[in-house]
This record gives structure tokens, C-alpha cells and sequence, in this order.
């Protein structure tokens, strides 16, 4: 025999009735059979008195009594020797596992992640003021013990923590490795539970409920799906359940801080790939030679590897220059062509500043020029190719080359000659044997002049290209990782809305609330509150029946 007993509690007679319902499940057994330990749950509300003074009516206090089928644990023994308290049981199995959830949370601290920030754009700072990439006798030079700078820093700190090649160093690696782990433990710990929490449709079931929304009002006469139908219309996701409205929009401001974490971490990989994975070497070539890739390149980390690409050879086909109209240079220019190993050519481009070469992961930039011989004709005879050598001037940073025609003199010991100079590839100027000026020549002008009772003519001036190559792996990386950061930076801005509504015979209660722009929410749900239509003449049944 069984039977199902559902009483109902008043607490207090003088209180307003409210849904206070009492459930129970008791089942009865045969006489002779065993006794089972009951399981049932009673819930109430305790109102507060009328007497109190205080209007508590709706700030009720909700309980929930479990009665378990588990027996309970048994007491100990008054002279016990741990004065009853449970025996903890595993205490070092429980420390390893609560060790991971520990280092979470000190790693997603954001006082930590912001020291980590500045410690790495400090570093970042003083690679830009210390020179990178020199010769040990560099530092020994300019970084003394005997006179250190700011009184402490000498050369051992550069060549001891690695400064002289600073984004590769063991110390600014691990401090990104650091910032990077703090990035996903933040991501783990925090942005996806609530992206979770988010996604959940949480429908309000009383009015209280959603009375304590940022935002809350009520219509009188209003129906849910009124408000769906424009909420909708204004780019919100709505559910309906019963007389409950769900309704949220810009869900995707929720998603952007784990984007704008995981493009950090993009920029961070490809950076640090580019330190210790990529190849560097630059070259001056004159117009007309050749050069293999892998003879000029160098490893820069223990990640570098070569390719075949590295067995490309490059011909400098030809290399000029534009100049302003004071003279000055204002663009140089290489016209190169790439052979495989096999001799045949693969690529030809001319490349200029800002304009570079790039093929098989190798990228070739234009960075510089010279002059690196003259071709001089003397007497009708030659041409002679005489070399070019840089000369050093006492101040500013033009550029200012020279060379010497010998001239045979039996009857001096010295070696004399004709000296010509040129600071670009467009003119010549030259002296005589006394270093007096003699004039200046146009190569491949044909004009020839007359110094020290030999003809001389400019030929051609032959130009050499200052080039830079390099392999870098984790530019993709990082392009891409800058493009994410932008995208979901953008995407932050977004407002992530919700909106509740319940219908309560003809009276609709509404309620929201949102994590930006507020004031911009508020005026938002009142227009569109204002754009509900009202039932005029409906009847409280059909009312219930159109909920």
C-alpha cells in the first residue's frame, strides 16, 4: 500500500498568505518488513512580523533541509586526542594536488602581470640605448670598469646578462615565457568562466527578481511577445518560456579579452621565434659580381635552420641612383636576378629602400651604396678599373670616395699620380700631381682632359649595393598577432546586453542590465518599452490564453 501526502504550511495565520508549499514522499510498508531510512525535502519561507516595524515583506529567508539516506559520522570519544576534531588523512597528496590550482592563481594575478609589462618594456627600453650586436672590445671600450655608468654599469653587465644581443637573452625570453603563462592562467581562471556564465539562457521566474536589475520597469497592460518581436528587431537573441523573456546581444564583447590574450600571446611566440630562429648578414656587392645566400647569412639563436634557399645565388645586374635637383641622392636602386642551383634564374626584381626582394622565406632590403672603382681610359688606352676607397671626412654624414692614377716619373722615387674624387656616381672631380684642381668629368660624358700632359677620360663610375638579408619565421606570427589584437581590441567595445521579462496576468515586468555604455542601455530599453503595444480590450482569460 502506498500513498502520497502533499500538506500545506501556514506559518502564521496573521501574515499574508504566500506559495509556501510543503512536499513529502512517505511510503508505508507491511508490517513485517524492514524499516528504511526516509529521504525527503521540506521547503519554506520565514516572513519577518508585521510587528518589527521594518517593511521586510519581500526580503524573505528561503531554507532548504536535507535529510540524507548517508549515516552520519561517528562522534568521538570525549578523552579523544585530537578534542574531536576529523583525522586529515593524505595530507601531502593533497598539497601536490592543490599545487596547480595555486600556481593559477598567483600567475592570473594582475598586480603580477602588470610588474611582468613593465619589466619587459624596461628591457626593451635599454636594448634600444645599448648597442647591439658588437664585438666584446666594443663594450670593453665604451662600458669601463674604471668609469662605469651611473656608478655601477660596466661591460660585465652587458656580456654577463646577455644585453649585447638583448631580445634574445635568457632573461627577456623568460619574462615573456612568465607573461605568457600569466596570460593563459588569466584566460583559464577567468575570462572563460565567464564567457560560460554568459552563454547560459537564465530565465527570472518573479518579479522581485527582476526588480533588482540595473535597469527595471513594468507596463501595465503588455504583452511578452510584444517585446520579443521588437527586441528582435533591435538585434537582440530572445527566448521565451512560459510568461519568462530571455533576451542578450553582443555576446562577442565577452569572447574579445580571451582574443585580445591569446593575439598577445600570437606576438610574443613570433618574437620570440624571430630571436632565436632567424638568420641575419648584410653585404656590399659591386654591379656585376654575384653572391650565394648561405655564404652571407648567420644563425642568430639555436632555433635557425637553413633551407635550400640558401643555395641561391644572387646577381647584381645593375645598381644607380636618383638625385634631387641640389644635387643630393634621393633614391638608390639594385636590379637583381636569383639563380638556383641549377643556373637558372628563378626571380629578377629591382628593389629600392622600402621596397625589398623576398622569395623561399629570404627577404633582401636595399640599406646602402658606395662606389667601388672608376673606369678611366689614359692616352686612348684601358679602360683601367681603379678602385674606390672611402675617405673620412670631419664631420656630417656624407660620403666622399677617392682614388689615384699612378703616373710613371723616372726620375722621382715617389709615386705620384692623379688624384679624382667623387661623392656620387654623376660627377668627378680630379687633381694633378700637386693636388692642384684640374676640373671635373661626367662618367660617360667622352670628354676627356688633359692633366700633367696625359689625357684622361671618365669612363664610368661602377656603384656597389649595400643589401641586408634575412630569414625571419615569426613575422607571420606576429602580423598576425597584431591583426588579432586590433580586431578584438575593437571588439571589446561591444556591450555585452541582457534583458528579462515576465508577464504577470496583463502586467509585463521588465529588467536588464549591461556591462558598458549603461546610460546608453537605459535610453535604448525605453524606447523600445515606449514601442510596446498596449491590450486595450482584452479579457483577463484571453489574456492567460495569449501568455
Amino acid at each position: 500500500m502506498e500513498s502520497l501526502i502533499n500538506p500545506t504550511l501556514t506559518l502564521n495565520p496573521s501574515l499574508p498568505r504566500r506559495a509556501l508549499p510543503l512536499s513529502s514522499q512517505t511510503h508505508l510498508l507491511p508490517r513485517n518488513s524492514q524499516i528504511r531510512t526516509l529521504r525527503f525535502t521540506v521547503f519554506c519561507k520565514l516572513g519577518a512580523s508585521r510587528d518589527g516595524g521594518a517593511k521586510r515583506e519581500d526580503k524573505s529567508v528561503s531554507r532548504k533541509i536535507m535529510l540524507s539516506e548517508i549515516a552520519p559520522p561517528p562522534l568521538a570519544e570525549e578523552g579523544g586526542g585530537n578534542g574531536g576534531a576529523p583525522e586529515r588523512k593524505g595530507g601531502v597528496f593533497e598539497s601536490v594536488k592543490r599545487f596547480p590550482r595555486r600556481v593559477l592563481t598567483v600567475l592570473s594575478n594582475l598586480g603580477l602581470a602588470i610588474g611582468e609589462m613593465f619589466a619587459i618594456a624596461a628591457l626593451m627600453a635599454l636594448g634600444t640605448l645599448i648597442e647591439q650586436g658588437e664585438a666584446p672590445d666594443f663594450y670593453f671600450e665604451k662600458y669601463p670598469e674604471d668609469n662605469p655608468v651611473l656608478g655601477f654599469f660596466t661591460w660585465r653587465w652587458i656580456l654577463t646578462l646577455g644585453f649585447d644581443h638583448m631580445f634574445s637573452s635568457p632573461l627577456f625570453l623568460g619574462l615573456l615565457v612568465i607573461l605568457g603563462a600569466s596570460l593563459m592562467a588569466c584566460t583559464y581562471t577567468t575570462q572563460i568562466p565567464i564567457v560560460k556564465v554568459a552563454r547560459r539562457w537564465s530565465f527570472l521566474s518573479s518579479s522581485e527578481a527582476i526588480r533588482k536589475q540595473e535597469f527595471s520597469d513594468s507596463l501595465p497592460r503588455a504583452s511578452v511577445k510584444d517585446l520579443g518581436v521588437l527586441l528582435m528587431g533591435a538585434g537582440y537573441e530572445v527566448f521565451l518560456k512560459g510568461p519568462s523573456l530571455y533576451a542578450f546581444k553582443g555576446l562577442a564583447g565577452r569572447f574579445a579579452p580571451i582574443g585580445v590574450h591569446l593575439a598577445m600571446l600570437l606576438i610574443m611566440t613570433g618574437g620570440t621565434l624571430s630571436a632565436v630562429g632567424s638568420f641575419r648578414g648584410s653585404v656590399t656587392v659591386p654591379q656585376g659580381l654575384n653572391f650565394v645566400v648561405g655564404d652571407v647569412l648567420g644563425p642568430l639563436g639555436f632555433l635557425s635552420k637553413p633551407n635550400d634557399a640558401f643555395n641561391t645565388e644572387v646577381h647584381v645586374n645593375k645598381f644607380y641612383m636618383d638625385y634631387y635637383d641640389s644635387g643630393d641622392v634621393s633614391q638608390f636602386h639594385t636590379d637583381l636576378s636569383l639563380y638556383d642551383i641549377n643556373g637558372k634564374e628563378v626571380l629578377r626584381k629591382t628593389i629600392s629602400v622600402n621596397d625589398p626582394l623576398r622569395y623561399s622565406g629570404i627577404t633582401i632590403y636595399q640599406t646602402d651604396w658606395s662606389i667601388s672603382a672608376l673606369q678611366v681610359l689614359k692616352d686612348g688606352e684601358g679602360p683601367f678599373n681603379l678602385a674606390m676607397a672611402p675617405l673620412k671626412l670631419n664631420g656630417g654624414d656624407k660620403k666622399l670616395y677617392g682614388t689615384i692614377l699612378p703616373i710613371e716619373d723616372p726620375d722621382s722615387t715617389q709615386v705620384k699620380g692623379i688624384s679624382m674624387l667623387a661623392r656620387d656616381l654623376q660627377s668627378v672631380v680630379l687633381y694633378d700631381q700637386q693636388g692642384k684642381f684640374v676640373g671635373v668629368r661626367r662618367p660617360n660624358s667622352k670628354l676627356p682632359i688633359e692633366i700633367d700632359g696625359k689625357k684622361i677620360e671618365i669612363v664610368d663610375a661602377i656603384g656597389s649595393s649595400g643589401l641586408d638579408l634575412k630569414t625571419d619565421p615569426g613575422v607571420p606570427i606576429v602580423y598576425a598577432g597584431f591583426g588579432g589584437l586590433m580586431l578584438t581590441t575593437c571588439i571589446s567595445f561591444l556591450s555585452h546586453s541582457q534583458i528579462w521579462a515576465l508577464q504577470d496576468g496583463t502586467t509585463l515586468f521588465i529588467g536588464g542590465k549591461s556591462n558598458r555604455a549603461k546610460v546608453e542601455f537605459s535610453s535604448e530599453v525605453n524606447r523600445l518599452l515606449d514601442k510596446v503595444p498596449e491590450i486595450v480590450d482584452a479579457s483577463p482569460t484571453a489574456q492567460s490564453k495569449g501568455v
